[in-house]
Formats: C-alpha cells, structure tokens, sequence
C-alpha cells in the first residue's frame, strides 16, 4: 500500500532531477489559479492598493449655446 500512496511523490521527485521543465511547468501553472484569488486581497489588505479611477468616456459639454462652424469647408454655408 505505501508504494501506491508515494508513487506520484517519487514521480515528481524522479522528474525533478531528470526533467526539471516539466516539474516548473506543473508547479507554476498550479501556482497561477491560485494568485489569481489571493494577490488582490495581498494588495488590499497589506499595500492599501486602490483600482484607478475609471477613464470619462464622454467629453462634458459646455453649458452655453452652440455656434455653427464657418469658414471649413465642411460647413453648411458652402453647399
């Protein structure tokens, strides 16, 4: 029984002195997930990180009468 129990453990550590890529590889995309869930709450908790404020995605307008353009020649007196 202690033979199947140990066998990924002797695996990993056989893959580790033989092929190192393949043990990095597994661990680090283990290791992905799991940073995904807890670096944000790191940086809250222990940086007081806060997200930046959100870009305007509109162009506030001023509060008077709108002139017409004149003088380009897009505008409305050249048709």
């Amino acid at each position: 029984m202690s033979s199947t129990v140990f066998r990924p453990f002797r695996f990993l550590h056989r893959m580790a002195h033989e092929q190192p890529v393949y043990l990095w590889s597994f661990g680090i995309g283990l290791a992905g997930p799991v940073m995904v869930l807890v670096v944000p709450e790191i940086r809250k908790s222990f940086f007081n990180w806060k997200p930046a404020d959100r870009l305007p995605t509109s162009y506030p307008l001023p509060n008077r009468e709108r002139r017409l353009v004149a003088g380009f020649e897009d505008s409305q007196d050249n048709q």
